[in-house]
This record gives structure tokens, sequence and C-alpha cells, in this order.
């Protein structure tokens, strides 16, 4: 990636200076609380280091999809307060985005304050497909920032998208890549140009549609690709075989049987599941094969003997991605066989792999089913981003970069 990084901006010096931040804190609430602070953790150290040398940071962030418009729920107030906690150093919250309380508090802004807007999707020209819009948002951004100010790209989640904050604001400001979004580029590099074999793809979650473009992508790179998740019964009853209630997108069957047709020798999917009589944590639940789900009854995670099957599979893997959980693990019925397969990705790791895990609901079910980080390589903190990346799209927050 051609691109000037934070390092680059440390250098050129930072002190006085104001500096814009994209980041990515779209955390998961739960009536104003915080579940999981993944990416308010992972977002600190950018903000942290440009406060301490000095610089007055700005940081633009969304939370959820409102409509363009005010909305109380999805205020970015438990965010600024636990951004302030990992900080350790107060963030002031704007009560608006570049309106009056935003231009106020900016002005009043010395070295080392951090001043977080509120969420910047309140404003409608952020996503809008209007590039003039987007850019008079963009210059609304800038016009918060000293003559000597810079933008800082730093949430890789939101780089495939081309909207004001992410794209717009880096073509009227000197930009660089913050550290997060330099080492996702860095690892999602080295898993589509220099990934070393046997490499091993783990794929999961609810749509087959929604991962296609991947498993096109990485079925002829790749040497084993792992399917599980709810998609799998798609690719089940692409086969003929009767999949009950579990969920099943008809419109994609003739897709998925033709994915089993030519990529056979690399494509696995699992031989038992855990089914269920209905979809609730304390449903009745049984473990059968893949051939003998009843009718009326649902599959909501893989079987014991097909975790072993993918563990001995990835056991010998140099390169491992995973995206997607193998079933619905926030019911612990059924999260065993996505902690299964993430303890053999994490064994796989310490026999010396190079493991990623492409965020989402793959790095909420580490953190929830107790699973030591560390065990990984590298928790991605852009799902989407990281798909369209090895899909071959070009991220416009990234192409904005490197203009």
């Amino acid at each position: 990636m051609a691109v000037q990084t934070l390092k680059d901006l440390l250098d050129a010096g930072v002190a006085g200076r104001t500096v814009l931040v994209r980041s990515d804190l779209n955390v998961p609430l739960d009536n104003g609380t915080i579940t999981d602070p993944g990416r308010i953790i992972a977002s600190a150290p950018t903000i942290r280091t440009l406060a301490e040398a000095g610089a007055k940071v700005i940081v633009m962030a969304h939370l959820g999809r409102p409509k363009g418009e005010p909305d109380a729920a999805l205020s970015l107030a438990p965010v600024a307060a636990r951004l302030g906690e990992e900080l350790g150093r107060n963030v002031q919250l704007a009560g608006d985005v570049v309106g009056q309380d935003a231009l106020a508090r900016s002005e009043g802004l010395t070295d080392g304050d951090v001043l977080l807007l509120e969420n910047i999707r309140f404003d409608s020209r952020e996503t809008s497909k209007d590039d003039a819009e987007r850019e008079s948002l963009a210059k609304a951004l800038v016009e918060l920032v000293d003559g000597d100010g810079a933008f800082v790209s730093d949430g890789f989640g939101v780089v495939h998208r081309k909207q004001a904050s992410v794209y717009d604001v880096a073509k009227l400001l000197p930009h660089y890549a913050g550290a997060l979004v330099a080492t996702e580029v860095e690892v999602l590099q080295k898993l589509t140009e220099d990934s070393e074999r046997p490499y091993a793809v783990v794929l999961g979650g609810s749509k087959v549609s929604d991962k296609l473009a991947v498993i096109e992508a990485l079925a002829t790179k790749a040497d084993t690709l792992v399917i599980g998740g709810g998609m799998f019964y798609t690719f089940l009853a692409a086969q003929g075989v009767s999949v009950g209630n579990s969920l099943c997108e008809e419109s994609m069957i003739d897709t998925c049987k033709s994915l089993l047709e030519r990529y056979a020798d690399v494509i696995h999917i699992p031989q038992d599941v855990v089914i269920a009589d209905s979809f609730s944590a304390d449903a009745e639940s049984k473990t059968v094969s893949v051939l003998e789900i009843p009718d009326g009854w649902m599959g909501l995670d893989i079987g014991p003997e097909s975790v072993e099957r993918f563990a001995a599979i990835l056991s010998g893997a140099k390169t491992v991605f995973w995206n997607g959980p193998m079933g619905v693990f926030e019911f612990a019925k059924f999260s065993a066989g996505t902690k299964g397969v993430a303890e053999a990705i994490i064994g796989a790791t310490g026999k010396g792999a190079f493991s990623v895990v492409g965020g989402g609901d793959s790095a909420a079910a580490v953190r929830l089913l107790g699973l030591p980080e560390d065990g990984f390589s590298h928790i991605s903190t852009g799902g989407g981003a990281s798909l369209e990346y090895l899909e071959g799209k070009s991220l416009p927050g990234i192409e904005a970069l490197e203009g």
C-alpha cells in the first residue's frame, strides 16, 4: 500500500495541529450499554498516539444505521465515555456533526484534547450517492480543522464505503493511514499474495449470497475451504438432502450445486449437525447425521464429528482465514461447533500457522466464548472490508489514501 502512514505524520510533527481521525466505533449496544468494546479498544492506540504527541484530535465515527437525522438511541454518548476510559483522558462529545456545538468545541481544543463528533450518519450527506452532497459535508468537516490540519484514516471497517468522512475528506487534507488500517491491509496482502501453504479457509454465517464472491475468489487460492453456519444448509439442499426447517436460500441451491461440482476437492461440509425443535436458547436438541434432519427441526450448529474432522484438516495448515461462526454461538447449547473450530485454529497457530479472524461475528464469538485473543495471529476489525478485499474489489477509502 503506497500511502503515507501515521509514522510519517508523527515524523512531520503534530503538536498544535488539528487532526481529523475516522475511526470505526460501531459497537453493539443493549439498551445503551456497550456489550462488546472491541472496536473501541482497537481504535484507541492511534488516537492516543496523536493526543500524546500534542495533536488536537477530532474523531469521526458512526453507530448503527440512522436515517440521516439525529436518533437519540444511536448517540455516541456511551462510546465517548468508554473511549475516554480506554484513553485515560476526557473525551468531549459534540452535540452535532458539523453544527455550532462541533465548531465551538473544535475552536476550544488545546494540545492533547480529544473531541468526538456526534454520529456522522446523523447527517444524510455522509452516505449520499451524490458526489456534491458528500463533498459539501467533507468541506464542513475540514472547516473544523486549522490550516495546518491532517486526516488519518483508521476505520478499516468502513474503508469499503465511498462516504464523506472516509473518502471525500481524504481529497481535501493531507492524508495518512492510521496504524489499524495499515496493519489490516498488510495482513490481507499476506492472505492474498504471500500465503504459506497449506492454506485453509473457514467460512460460516447465515447466507451463501453474502459469501458467494469470497467463496469463488478463495476456492481457487486455498487448499481447503471449510463451510459451516446457516449457509451450509443450502449446500446440503443442493445435494438433494432434506434440511427440515433449517435456514436455506432456495435461490442459491443451483449455485451451491455448481460450487460443489467445480471445487469438490476443496470444499468440505459438515457430516453431522446439532438440531433443535425451535430457534431458542433452551430448545430441545439432538445430534444427527446431515442425512437425518427430520421435518420441523432446524440445524443450529455443526456436530462433534464434523468438529473433529475440521480440526484434523486445520491442524496441518500454515495459513488460516476464518470468517463466520459454525452455529448460533450466542446460545450456549449451540456454541460447541464454533468453539471447537476456533480452538483448532488456535492449535494450528501455536504450531506456527498464520491465522486471521475476519472480524464481525467471528471476533465477537472469540470474546463471548472466552477464547484467548492472542491465540490468533490477527483479529480483524472489518469483516465487510476484509471480504471485499479478498474478493478482489477496490476499497474507496484505501484508493483515496493512495491518491
